[in-house]
């Protein structure tokens, strides 16, 4: 199963639309994001649009949003954690509880293994201060791949 991870959209439509079809059309099912989503409105549309389940973690950015800080999840039988700052998905990582945990905030891909925790951040996909990028991970190889928008 592929798992599409995206953080820090910072309501840019047209970038988080060009994942979403990218990501229908190439059997990704499960989509995690890791917070600053900035308006519901981008919320309802991405459900609308995304052939699979879509699920959302607070940012900082995400002030009226009613949705959780930390989501945990098990895909696939992969035991994961996402939220978006890197302090708190840091702790999730060492619990111990977690095969991979996801987070935002930093706008930069990171990749690595803490306490056997493969730990992620996808970039940003708004192209605020870098190239928009986003990362999908599949269940049955263990293959992360990171994703230049501007390459899809």
């Amino acid at each position: 199963m592929k798992i599409g991870i995206i953080s820090d959209t910072h309501n840019n439509w047209a970038n988080f639309k060009k994942v979403l079809d990218w990501m229908n059309k190439n059997d990704v099912e499960e989509v995690l994001h890791c917070g600053d989503i900035q308006t519901q409105e981008m919320i309802d549309n991405s459900q609308k649009l995304f052939n699979g389940n879509i699920t959302f973690a607070k940012g900082n950015g995400d002030f009226n949003l009613e949705i959780p800080e930390v989501v945990e999840k098990e895909i696939a039988k992969k035991k994961i954690a996402f939220c978006h700052f890197p302090e708190v998905a840091k702790k999730l990582a060492q619990s111990g509880k977690f095969d991979l945990v996801f987070y935002g905030h930093t706008h930069r891909p990171w990749d690595e293994k803490i306490d056997g925790c493969h730990m992620v951040n996808p970039g940003e996909l708004a192209g605020q201060f870098n190239k928009p990028t986003f990362a999908v991970y599949n269940t049955e190889t263990e293959n992360l791949e990171l994703k230049i928008l501007e390459k899809i």
